[in-house]
């Protein structure tokens, strides 16, 4: 991992035993980064699952909206 490296969690969900976090992430102050959705399933106040989706943000959507 990087020095510079950082995420961000844009927003965060919860319901009932599952947490869901929508993040950025960056590798460097220049870098564009990753939107990433981590989804957590919890039992007893523990993680006994976890999923995830990475996409990379483009310089341009077609939609024109930004990924946060």
């Amino acid at each position: 991992m990087s020095p510079t490296s950082r995420g961000e969690i844009k927003q965060a969900f919860s319901d009932g035993n599952f947490v869901i976090l929508h993040v950025h992430k960056t590798t460097s102050p220049t870098d564009r980064g990753v939107a990433i959705i981590d989804i957590f399933r919890l039992e007893h106040g523990k993680i006994v699952e976890h999923w995830d989706v990475t996409q990379e943000i483009p310089e341009k959507t077609t939609s024109g909206n930004g990924m946060f």
